[in-house]
């Protein structure tokens, strides 16, 4: 039985003359443009209020009374001070990528609780009013929009608050429109083109 070539084997012999390293080098600067490609979708999500068709749970009357209290106009959820929107990053470790909110930036760990809070939501909090937070939420519910209810509880003197912050997903979408995207063709011409195929 012979066996006939067919092709440019002189290229293909040139293109996998570098072994291994080549290749390696060419996947991962491949998975490090994809990694960025989700990044900027995030972020696309976080400016837009939302992404994938489904936009952001608005912000209750009384947060937006807080922040107006404390200076800030913007009504956006998740972008008050940009500092989780700004610690969103590529990490690349050899051919893999971590996209997100990294715990070993300054102030990681807190960052990634409050990302993991608003990407699924939380359980309610039951917290004790004191009476310093009492005359803030009288405040509150002063500037709040005409309507606006607290969801302070009786209970005693003291008396409760209820908070639950919902999911309000800026991660997952990303993904689920990276995943739709064409990733597989587009990923293999683009290390194909790095190897000069």
């Amino acid at each position: 039985m012979a066996m006939r070539r067919t092709g440019d084997w002189s290229r293909a012999g040139s293109v996998l003359g570098g072994g291994g390293r080549r290749i390696q080098s060419a996947v991962k600067r491949g998975v490090a443009r994809e990694a960025q490609r989700i990044r900027v979708e995030v972020l696309r999500g976080l400016r837009n209020g939302g992404s994938q068709g489904t936009q952001f749970k608005q912000l209750s009357p009384l947060t937006i009374a807080s922040r107006r209290l404390s200076g800030f106009r913007g009504m956006k959820p998740l972008l008050k001070s940009g500092e989780m929107r700004n610690s969103i990053s590529v990490i690349m470790r050899g051919t893999d990528a971590f996209i997100g909110v990294p715990r070993s930036t300054a102030g990681g760990e807190k960052l990634v609780r409050l990302a993991e809070v608003h990407e699924f939501g939380s359980k309610p909090r039951v917290i004790p009013i004191t009476p310093k937070m009492r005359a803030f939420l009288a405040i509150m519910l002063k500037r709040a929009p005409k309507g606006t209810t607290g969801s302070g509880r009786g209970g005693g003197r003291a008396g409760v608050i209820v908070v639950q912050t919902p999911a309000r997903p800026f991660l997952r979408p990303a993904f689920e429109k990276w995943k739709r995207s064409g990733v597989e063709r587009r990923f293999i011409r683009g290390v194909l083109s790095d190897l000069g195929v």
